[in-house]
């Protein structure tokens, strides 16, 4: 295998492992948001555990068949997105920082889906 093509199917790989550590994140945190948090930080907890569940089940299973660089470029940013906006979350939470990060990751992930969008109605 030349490297030219073993670099593009590491990022492949690096976002669909990202993806399953996000899943993992998220279902460990929704757990800790459920049976540890105390009420008035729950519900960020939950959202934040919600986007990354979703975004990482995204990431592990798109991540692979990520082949064109608008693709690749949309997950890119859909894992960076998660992590800013979750990450904020969590520790605003954990760290009393503030939540400034969360707007930017939130509108990062709209614009790498709208991204995925149009990459997958490109012929």
């Amino acid at each position: 295998m030349t490297e030219a093509v073993a670099a593009p199917r590491f990022f492949c790989r690096v976002l669909s492992a990202g993806g399953a550590l996000l899943a993992a994140a998220g279902v460990g945190l929704s757990a800790y948001a459920a049976h540890a948090a105390l009420d008035e930080g729950r519900a960020a907890l939950q959202m934040a555990a919600l986007f990354a569940l979703v975004h990482g089940v995204a990431l592990a299973a798109l991540g692979p068949h990520a082949t064109r660089r608008l693709r690749k470029v949309a997950l890119a940013a859909m894992l960076l997105g998660v992590l800013l906006f979750s990450g904020s979350l969590g520790a605003a939470h954990f760290l009393a920082a503030p939540t400034m990060l969360a707007p930017y990751g939130g509108s990062l992930m709209i614009l790498a889906w709208l991204a995925y969008a149009a990459d997958a109605l490109r012929r």
